[in-house]
Formats: structure tokens, sequence, C-alpha cells
């Protein structure tokens, strides 16, 4: 029995309802049956990216040598070995070493930074099978599985949303967009791009919040993060500037070695008389002499310091030579998507009617103060009412890790005000406590707010509001004042 899936393109799950993904996948909403699933496995293999091709050890070693700059130096030292000059080999050589030593480390640190995307892939996943829920291995996920998602799950392979409930998933990952991308079950145009696709979820992001099912796609080097390995492996290595104009140079030097030695042996020993043994050696010492033996050392130095300083800074570099290009860039553009930043926002100004505060301190550590026009200011009590609101109407959740990192579960906006909250010196779960929420609206695109409704231990209802400036002014009627209180609104 044929157990291939039907021909479909890999790019155009997009385009069906969430109906015609499941004929297409030959699978149902109650999930596939345990055999068809192993059978499944076998034929399209486990859900993981296969590791890259890779030199060994001794190979990646021997490879440190393959410099044009070495080569002079390794020239050099033979020559200085030949006269006798051992001190000079000897420092020629352990500059050579020095050189094949830190780039054998710097390369494989970079190999183990660049193992670090097939990490990105979920170890456990929640499936439906037969109609009953199971958790399995991400690895034996295969096309037409049912998954289900909640909010903190990574994705653990490409999927057609079949139902979502509120939500939203971080794919900063994938496409660099560093807010959460609210999902929807309405099919994309055949042209949309990877960031466009709402009914999709790719592997290797993160659900921010919100639940959802979904129909497995493409798992492993099918899915949208298994090209992208394929391509960085495609990518062809280019020399950079320096080493072309060192090869330049030491070709038309070696030339120009070579022309000067030949003549001198020949004036020496044909119009001179002189004995050809001794014209060979004295050959061979002008030669030594002729070849900058000093500017590849130096040049290997300069680099190997580079090299050190961009590592004292997280920044690993695989090539020594790489350092000179990268000291060659005069512009870096960026996208608005926030590729090149750290994924994380920070609350910086608090603005009420009568005045604006400004909050030191960057991403999700609660280290920080309020400061007005420029002067150090406790928390009173309008701000500890703002700060209240932050931390009661919020889903995100802070923690702080055995190396004392904070960690955000969560929307980043909600993580920002969260940390807003803590800086003002109050607790989330102390106020959870003291007014636990009855109920919520989330946010949506529709309506552009989100709305918590809690009570005390008294029974007094409280609701707590954020949302888009223009949506909140226009249900709000007051405005609270610096001392605390209430008076007429004023729109402008």
């Amino acid at each position: 029995m044929d157990t291939r899936l039907p021909e479909h393109s890999d790019n155009a799950w997009h385009e069906l309802t969430p109906q015609q993904a499941l004929e297409a996948q030959r699978s149902s909403s109650s999930g596939l049956e345990q055999c068809e699933a192993t059978t499944r496995l076998q034929l399209h293999g486990p859900n993981r990216l296969p590791p890259p091709k890779r030199r060994g050890p001794l190979l990646r070693l021997l490879y440190q040598f393959h410099n044009v700059l070495l080569y002079m130096m390794m020239a050099a030292a033979l020559i200085t070995a030949l006269l006798g000059h051992w001190v000079d080999t000897g420092v020629i050589l352990a500059a050579v070493l020095i050189n094949v030593v830190i780039g054998f480390i710097q390369e494989g640190k970079a190999e183990n930074a660049l193992d670090a995307i097939r990490n990105l892939l979920s170890p456990r996943a929640l499936v439906l099978r037969g109609g009953e829920r199971l958790e399995i291995d991400a690895e034996q996920l295969v096309p037409g599985d049912i998954v289900l998602l909640a909010s903190g799950d990574k994705v653990p392979a490409d999927l057609r949303l079949l139902s979502v409930k509120n939500l939203l998933v971080e794919e900063a990952a994938l496409t660099g967009e560093s807010l959460p991308v609210e999902k929807s079950l309405a099919r994309c145009q055949a042209d949309a791009t990877l960031g466009d696709r709402r009914c999709m979820a790719y592997s290797g992001t993160l659900v921010a919040s919100g639940q959802a099912s979904g129909l497995v796609v493409a798992t492993g080097a099918a899915t949208e993060l298994g090209r992208i390995g394929a391509m960085l492996q495609q990518v062809q290595a280019m020399t950079t500037p320096l080493l072309r104009q060192i090869e330049q140079f030491s070709r038309w030097l070696a030339l120009a070695i070579l022309i000067f030695a030949l003549a001198t042996f020949a004036l020496g020993t044909f119009w001179h008389d002189q004995d050809p043994a001794e014209m060979f050696m004295m050959v061979v010492a002008l030669t030594a002499a002729a070849i900058p033996e000093g500017l590849p050392a130096l040049m290997t130095v300069i680099l190997a310091l580079g090299v050190q300083r961009m590592a004292g800074r997280n920044a690993i570099v695989r090539h020594l030579p790489a350092v000179e290009t990268l000291g060659s860039v005069t512009l870096i553009c960026s996208d608005k998507t926030g590729t090149l930043t750290r994924n994380e926002m920070t609350v910086q100004r608090v603005v009420s009617a009568s005045r604006i505060l400004d909050v030191s301190g960057v991403g999700y550590a609660p280290q920080g103060a309020f400061h007005l026009d420029g002067a150090l200011m406790e928390p009173d009590a309008a701000l500890l009412e703002i700060a209240r609101a932050a931390a009661l109407c919020n889903d995100a959740q802070l923690q702080q890790d055995a190396g004392g990192t904070w960690r955000l579960q969560g929307d980043p906006t909600e993580g920002a005000l969260h940390t807003l909250a803590l800086k003002a010196g109050l607790d989330a779960a102390t106020l959870h406590a003291q007014l636990p929420r009855s109920d919520a609206i989330p946010f949506e695109s529709e309506h552009r707010f989100m709305a918590s409704l809690h009570h005390d231990h008294q029974g007094h209802g409280l609701i707590y509001l954020k949302g888009a400036p223009e949506r909140v002014l226009e249900m709000c009627r007051e405005q609270r004042g610096a001392d605390g209180g209430s008076q007429p609104l004023d729109a402008d």
C-alpha cells in the first residue's frame, strides 16, 4: 500500500482552509491512529534537524594552516632554519602555532554556537492520536498529527492552525519581528510572506499567550527552520579583502625575489666566477632577508587581539581574517522589526495629566528608579495606582533563573509593565492575593484593549484596563491627578 501523502506545495498550506488541510494530510480532527503515525515516522523520519557535515578535530586543526599569511611565515621559518638561525625560526614558528591554536579554539566555539539552532525544536509535544491526548517526544511527530498548544509552549513543527483562542506567537527567531503576532484561522493569499501567514505556526517559535490546535504539515528539515539551516550550509566561503591583498602582494613579492635570486646567482657564478655552493647559500640568505616575516606575524597578533576583544563582548569569530572584514564595515542596515535587538521592551516614561516621569533601567530586571525633572522621587499614591494597574491587568510572568537573569513568559509589552510595577516596589503575587482576578477581556486587535475584573475580600469590585491611548481615553470621563484625586478629563 502506498502510504505517501498526495503531492502538495510545501509553501501552500496557508492557502487551504483547516478542513482542506486535514484532507490533504489524510488526517482528521481526532488525529492519526497510532499505527498510521508509526508508518509515517518510518517514511518521513524523526522530527529533528539533521546535523551538518563537519570536519573532525584533526582536519580542523590542519585546516588552520591553510592561510597565505601562514604560508609566508612557514617559508621564512624554513629558510632561517636552513641558515641555522634557530632563534628566528623559533619566534616565527611560535607565531604560527599561536595563530593555529586561537583559530582552532574559536572555530570550535563558533560551531557550537551554530549548533544551537537545532535546539530550537521542542523536546515534548501534546498531541491528539485516535481521539486521545498524549504527551510524546517532539521527534516522534509526523505530518498529519494534531498538536495542542498553550501559553509558554514552543511550537514543535510547522502547523496549519485548526483552532485558536487569543493566540499570540513570538516569531522573532524566524522573522525578526520583536512583538508577538496574533494568529487566526483565515487562509492567506498564495504570495503572503512568512510573517503574514497568520494561520500558520512555525517550528521553533514560542506561544506567548492563548491556546490553539494545529495540523502538522512539515517536520525536521522540511520546516521553515530546517530550510534556514540548509541555506546556511550552502553559503560559500569568500576570502576577505585583507587576504586578497596579502595573497597578491605575496605573489608579486615571491616573483620579484625569485628573479632577484636567480640574477644574483647567475652574476656571481658566471660573471665573477664565485663558487656555486657559496653563491647558493648567499642567495638563500638574501631570500630570507627579503621575505617580510614580521608582517604576517604582526597581522596575526593584531587579528588575534581583535578576536579576544570581540569574545569579551560575546561575539564569536570563527576565522581570524573575519575580524578585518568586520572592521571594514561602515554602515549596518536593519529593518523596523528589531532583528538586531534583544527582544526586550522597557518602560522609559510615565505620562500623566500633570507630569512626565522618567524611568531608569533596561530589560526586565527590576532595577531602576523614577525621576521628575531629573530629580529622584519616591513612588507616590498616583504612581502606585498606575503600577498596580500595570501588574494586575497583566498575564505575563517574570522569573529569575539560577544565573540571576530575569526571564519573561508572555508578551514583551506586558513584561515591561510588570517590571514597572516591580520598580515601584509592588509584588505581583501579593497584589493578586489581595485583589484576585474574577474575569478578564483579553487583548484583541478589534477592540485594542485588555480589561481585568478584580474583587477584594469584602466583595468590592474593581476594573483595570489598558490599551491603545485613543481607545482608553474615549472610555474615560475623569483623570487621576498627582494628589490622587479625580479631575475632569481634558481630551487635549
